[in-house]
């Protein structure tokens, strides 16, 4: 985990100031995002952090109206474009198990919160981010996916 956000809401605006906060880890790096079909993750706003952080300088329409920012298919289009030095990959809907992300939740739930007791939410995300730094000390490596096309045979 590079840059985690623990936030009372899941707005775009949150969104894309995460986008922005990892960004800002290495701000001269390519970054490519792997995000689901959430409509949050095709925001006004995160178009218009793209096309800011990469120096495009675009003309983006209006929200709603022309343009980029027009309509979800316009702005997904958009961040999707590989030649963007900032670019997302949107998995198919229903595919959760392919974004990595999830993966990780998953080792989150499992090891701290099935069986955590909190007092509180700042005590909540005090113990979340604490196993964010011990999992990147131990076992902070790539996931390797084993999964070959064949189905699985019992």
């Amino acid at each position: 985990m590079v840059a985690p956000s623990l936030l009372p809401t899941r707005t775009e605006y949150d969104f894309a100031n995460h986008i922005a906060q990892t960004i800002e880890t290495d701000s001269d790096a390519g970054w490519d995002f792997i995000v689901d079909q959430l409509n949050t993750h095709q925001s006004a706003s995160l178009v218009r952090l793209v096309d800011a952080c990469c120096g495009l300088n675009l003309d983006l329409g209006v929200k709603g109206k022309s343009g980029i920012l027009q309509s979800m298919p316009t702005r997904q289009a958009f961040l999707a474009k590989t030649c963007h030095r900032i670019s997302f990959l949107y998995i198919p809907k229903h595919t959760s198990w392919l974004n990595q992300i999830e993966c990780w939740f998953s080792i989150l739930v499992r090891r701290l919160l099935k069986r955590g007791s909190f007092t509180s939410v700042e005590h909540l995300q005090q113990r979340i981010l604490e196993f964010i730094d011990y999992f990147n000390q131990t076992m902070g490596d790539p996931f390797k996916w084993t999964y070959n096309g064949q189905p699985r045979t019992t």
